[in-house]
């Protein structure tokens, strides 16, 4: 399935989210936990070569970072930003990542996933709010998320180049109505990258 495959491709790229996190201006939280185990650090990646199959960053368009990487099942690319802002600001979370992907030899273009940063309530449904326009996501894979419906990934992407701001609303397994809000300033510039590194 192909969202089983994705979350090998999700762990490799955070792996070089590190980077991206070290470039940007998010700001962590230290008041009472979400989770109760510790904060794991993302190592920096090393620059290498794409085709030694280290994701490598080939471009930055305002809040987005565009990575591509050549693997045994083929190349992928992605563009990912983290929140900007995170609600309820007294709780502390891992990082959390939105991805747009592409992995043309499995068939599969502009992905919309994302990391989490805790784990959420089991069998609730999120919502990602572009504008006016409110669209479901399902968290059925502890930590990970998509849209419900990945008939709504292009409707979603083309709400992306519009709107300045994406948020998503997630219940936590303890309870806490989550609220991350990710900025789109870059973005259609990021997924054209991201097109032409995966055409």
């Amino acid at each position: 399935m192909i969202r089983r495959s994705v979350r090998t491709f999700l762990s490799s790229a955070l792996v070089v989210a590190g980077l991206f996190a070290l470039a940007t201006d998010a700001s962590a939280q230290t008041k009472k936990p979400e989770t109760p185990k510790p904060k794991a650090q993302t190592p920096a990646p090393v620059q290498t070569p794409a085709t030694q199959g280290q994701p490598t960053q080939i471009g930055a368009f305002g809040s987005w970072a565009v990575y591509a990487s050549d693997t045994p099942t083929g190349r992928v690319c992605y563009a990912l930003s983290m929140p900007k802002d995170r609600q309820p600001a007294g709780l502390t979370r891992d990082q959390a990542y939105f991805f747009v992907s592409s992995r043309p030899k499995e068939n599969v273009r502009d992905e919309i996933s994302f990391v989490l940063g805790f784990p959420p309530k089991e069998g609730a449904d999120g919502q990602l709010v572009l504008g006016k326009t409110t669209f479901a996501v399902s968290t059925k894979v502890q930590g990970n998320a998509w849209m419900k419906s990945p008939q709504d990934d292009p409707a979603v992407i083309e709400q992306m180049k519009k709107a300045p701001q994406a948020v998503l609303k997630l219940t936590s397994k303890r309870g806490n109505a989550l609220t991350d809000t990710y900025a789109m300033a870059g973005f259609a510039q990021a997924l054209d990258q991201v097109k032409k590194a995966c055409p």
